[in-house]
């Protein structure tokens, strides 16, 4: 049988000759995982980009419904630092998703210096829409695989994160 091989084959060659401590396994492992989720998260782009969506939309939606889903009123604040961004950033998102009908912003009854985000309808569609994109997207990329390859793949990942998850900060 024929061996396969992919780019990171290419990539850790390149770089053995001048890092002779480099663990060709570990390198293997750790970029195929990136790669991986790169080429994934750029399909997902593209696709929700057809649909006049980013991924910055799509995740600030999604953070407002995983907070409504755990009881948490979902504020600018705790949206951005839920999603990595500045203030600043996390209010031009705002700015555009209310735009565009997928979000409200309304003064908290009891203090109105704070401002709760909800979803709306339309945010709702548009999010279950790009998830269903990218549900057939990660799917798509696992058919490579076998049903037991899957499964295989699947228990090495939670062995490993579970591993990792474990150890002290």
């Amino acid at each position: 049988m024929a061996r396969i091989t992919d780019s990171v084959d290419q990539h850790v060659e390149r770089w053995l000759p001048a890092l002779p401590q480099l663990d060709a396994e570990v390198e293997g492992t750790i970029t195929r995982m990136q790669r991986l989720l790169w080429l994934l998260k750029r399909s997902k782009v593209q696709a929700w980009a057809t649909q006049g969506v980013t991924d910055a939309d799509v995740q600030t939606v999604h953070t407002v419904i995983s907070c409504e889903l755990s009881g948490v009123e979902a504020t600018p604040a705790l949206l951005a630092e839920k999603c990595q961004v500045t203030r600043a950033g996390m209010t031009s998102r705002l700015d555009r998703l209310e735009t565009a009908g997928h979000l409200t912003r309304h003064p908290d009854a009891e203090d109105r210096r704070r401002v709760i985000v909800r979803v709306t309808p339309a945010g709702r569609t548009m999010w279950e829409t790009a998830l269903e994109v990218g549900i057939r997207l990660e799917a798509e990329m696992l058919d490579h695989l076998s049903p037991h390859q899957r499964t295989q793949l699947n228990q090495i990942l939670r062995t490993l994160l579970s591993g990792v998850e474990a150890r002290p900060d």
